[in-house]
């Protein structure tokens, strides 16, 4: 994990003291901008912020790619920037981003919404088209997973070891003893 200081306009919308960054880097590099668009579509709560872009003369950096950029996403602040310097990095499952849903239908709309890469998809968790995880939870798993009822703890984790997207129902069933 790394960690970046930005000064923000003391006049301007309060940010939180931590906001996730994201960065855009490698054959990612110069999508920022289309990650923060699609991010703001698929999320109803969804507000973008500040852009700033690099100008001529920021080489390897490209002119007009985004220097930084925040957005908001249901209440939580993200920054997303590009860089063209060499990283040996990029977006990994060391990360990733919960999203806690009420419903099935919430679980369905994110998960066809988000998903780009099948052959990631284990346990809720999925990677978008940028290549950034996300885990897409029942609200109700946390309350199942903290069951003092052993049994009740084996049912619903064999039940949902072989899912991909979470089927509610059957973790219900799995959690009911049913």
């Amino acid at each position: 994990m790394s960690w970046q200081l930005m000064l923000t306009d003391p006049a301007g919308e309060p940010r939180p003291a931590i906001i996730p960054s994201l960065m855009f880097v490698g054959d990612k590099e110069g999508r920022a901008e289309e990650a923060i668009s699609f991010y703001l579509s698929v999320f109803k709560d969804a507000d973008p912020g500040t852009i700033h872009r690099y100008g001529a003369n920021s080489a390897p950096d490209k002119e007009g790619h985004v220097m930084f950029a925040d957005f908001m996403l249901e209440q939580q602040w993200f920054v997303a920037m590009d860089s063209a310097h060499e990283h040996n990095f990029g977006f990994n499952e060391a990360i990733s981003l919960m999203v806690y849903c009420r419903d099935q239908k919430e679980i369905d709309y994110y998960w066809g919404k988000l998903s780009a890469v099948p052959e990631a998809e284990q346990c809720g968790w999925l990677k978008d088209k940028f290549g950034l995880s996300w885990q897409i939870v029942p609200e109700r798993m946390d309350e199942m997973m903290a069951t003092k009822d052993p049994e009740r703890l084996k049912r619903v984790t064999e039940a949902f070891l072989p899912m991909k997207k979470f089927d509610l129902a059957e973790l219900e069933r799995a959690y009911a003893g049913k």
